[in-house]
């Protein structure tokens, strides 16, 4: 094996691990991994470059933006109010809820709908008086078991395809070609987490019953009229470095100061609300000018126009993970104020301003609604939801966009034009409709999958280049003796365990030149490995770190790591079974 062979596997062995253990973003590592091979000469530019000019990754980015209009239209607000009703047993409430959201998933991002949804579902669950992580984990399952029914139902078909077209024009793939497959895995996968599911998952708290009475995590105290704050600023009255507690807001008159600075000067009367232990009570108490306040309602009970409370789950992508909330000055830079920290379903204790933050935790934060806005697209946070004060308004064009994605699909799907052309045409018209404003379409843009597609593009190139995946195929078809279902059946294992351990982008692009060499050393059609990449990239439920939608559900359903190896390491089973079971039979060797 040549040089350049070497450094490619040594350069793609170094980035699973870190990737899958590190706290830098997979579109960190990767274009790292491709400026290095670009520097030891590995690959030349146009190598190194030939994702970002990839059909893949454009038709991703187009989709984003439909996407983006059709949130912010609110038209899956529109479905779930029509979807969801008052079910009064809790098999019937769980098929409302997964097979909407499967079809759903099937021509959105799934993202976007496990986000809209959540907060609809946590209400709903208070509604019908069931336990939220109940339905939480079924609602992200069914999105991705939706993504596998159509090539656009996740970015990862439509990276494969990409990739496909390029190596083999003529196999080029309709839009529901992979539903022969993908219908009948999204239905086992449906039946499964209706009647099976619910029967495999302990109890949880989830953060909404954390969070449930302000009063426990607050503290609140009243400003002496007569005392010596009056008019001194926080920073003057001892009130910016407190031990056990951080000022929050400041209730005067009927209106709110909210994220307060240490420059706000104090009046007489003012109701000061504080966050942390109940120990720091006794330190308020030694401050002279303060004292008890005697009103019966939580500030944080009542509704402010200038102050909104949001739940925020916190991204494994988040500047703040490892960090304490104090150390890392979270108010300055994001303009919120963390009031509770929830992780594992159960509120964290002791001194909020030393809490470290991990990935999956829900906070509760005080903030200005700009933050929702702002924030909401944020790589910080992987869900932001409002949990006071009043929501936006629904945009009456939601069926408008909802018609721009159905033009979409239908000239697609008989061939008028290329899918890359109609996603292009449909983010164009949700623009010049008004459905999406051109801010909020480059919000919707995840520029870090974007990224960590480009990339592994170059990596994929450096295998293929350098004589690696010809090696690597060599090696696998050796250890499945020349048998083109052994072959199958381990190139969907190892997709399928890479995802779980990385992005499943990333995954299905690295190992896609590895899976095409296997195939054409054996002489068979290469179509039942490119669907077995694509399925076995999306067959991501076995961790909470396997796919995006997984971490947004677990804090807010206060699940544990086991409880998804325990749900989804069956469906894992199930789907890949019936995945491998079709595939040939659909597309023969």
């Amino acid at each position: 094996m040549p040089l350049d062979a070497w450094i490619s596997l040594a350069v793609v062995t170094a980035v699973f691990p870190l990737m899958a253990f590190s706290r830098l973003g997979p579109d960190i590592v990767l274009l790292g991994a491709v400026i290095l091979l670009l520097t030891l000469g590995v690959i030349d530019p146009s190598q190194a470059l030939g994702g970002f000019s990839s059909t893949g990754l454009f038709t991703v980015a187009f989709m984003y933006v439909l996407v983006a209009s059709i949130r912010e239209t609110g038209g899956i607000d529109l479905i779930i109010r029509h979807v969801l009703g008052r079910p009064r047993r809790e098999g019937i409430a769980l098929a409302r809820l997964v097979v909407p959201v499967a079809a759903l998933s099937g021509f959105l991002n799934n993202t976007p709908v496990v986000a809209t949804y959540i907060p609809a579902v946590l209400s709903w669950s208070r509604r019908l008086q069931l336990p939220a992580h109940r339905l939480l984990m079924p609602l992200s399952f069914a999105s991705i078991l939706g993504g596998t029914v159509t090539l656009i139902g996740t970015s990862t078909n439509l990276v494969v395809h990409g990739l496909l077209v390029e190596r083999y024009p003529s196999l080029a793939m309709g839009l529901f070609d992979l539903a022969w497959v993908g219908l009948p895995v999204a239905l086992i996968g449906v039946l499964y987490l209706i009647f099976i599911a619910p029967r495999l998952l302990p109890a949880r708290r989830g953060a909404a019953s954390a969070f449930e009475n302000p009063r426990e995590f607050t503290i609140e105290m009243e400003v002496d009229p007569a005392g010596p704050l009056v008019d001194r600023s926080v920073e003057e009255a001892g009130l910016r470095h407190l031990r056990e507690l951080f000022l929050v807001e400041i209730e005067r008159e009927g209106n709110v100061v909210s994220v307060v600075g240490p420059g706000e000067r104090l009046k007489g009367g003012d109701r000061l609300v504080f966050a942390g232990t109940s120990d720091g009570a006794v330190e308020l108490q030694q401050i002279r000018g303060l004292r008890p306040s005697r009103h019966g309602e939580s500030s944080l009970e009542k509704e402010f126009q200038e102050r909104r409370l949001v739940e925020a789950v916190v991204s494994d992508q988040c500047q703040f993970v490892g960090k304490r909330i104090r150390d890392g000055h979270f108010r300055s830079l994001y303009g919120a104020a963390v009031l509770a920290v929830c992780r594992g379903g159960e509120r964290v204790a002791g001194n909020l301003g030393q809490v470290r933050l991990q990935p999956a935790d829900v906070l509760l934060l005080e903030a200005r609604p700009p933050f929702i806005e702002r924030h909401r697209q944020s790589r910080d946070f992987l869900l932001i939801s409002q949990v006071n004060g009043q929501a936006r308004p629904k945009h009456e064009k939601a069926w408008l966009a909802w018609s721009i994605l159905a033009g979409v699909v239908a000239l697609a799907t008989f061939g008028v034009m290329s899918m890359m052309n109609a996603a292009m045409l449909g983010a164009v018209l949700v623009l010049v409709t008004g459905c999406c404003s051109v801010g909020a379409a480059k919000r919707g843009l995840d520029t870090q999958v974007l990224l960590t597609i480009a990339a592994s593009f170059g990596l994929g190139a450096a295998l293929e280049s350098s004589g690696a995946a010809a090696t690597l195929a060599g090696l696998a078809l050796g250890l499945a003796d020349g048998n083109p279902w052994l072959l199958l059946i381990g190139s969907y294992l190892l997709v399928a365990l890479l995802t779980e351990l990385v992005t499943n982008n990333a995954a299905a692009v690295i190992t896609f030149p590895v899976v095409m060499a296997s195939a054409e050393s054996l002489g068979v059609n290469p179509m039942p490995f490119v669907v077995a990449v694509m399925f076995a990239a999306s067959a991501s439920f076995l961790t909470p770190i396997g796919y995006q939608t997984n971490l947004m559900v677990h804090g807010p359903g206060g699940y544990r790591f086991g409880d998804f190896l325990r749900v989804g390491g069956l469906l894992n089973v199930l789907t890949a079974i019936v995945a491998l079971a079709l595939i040939p039979l659909v597309w023969p060797f």
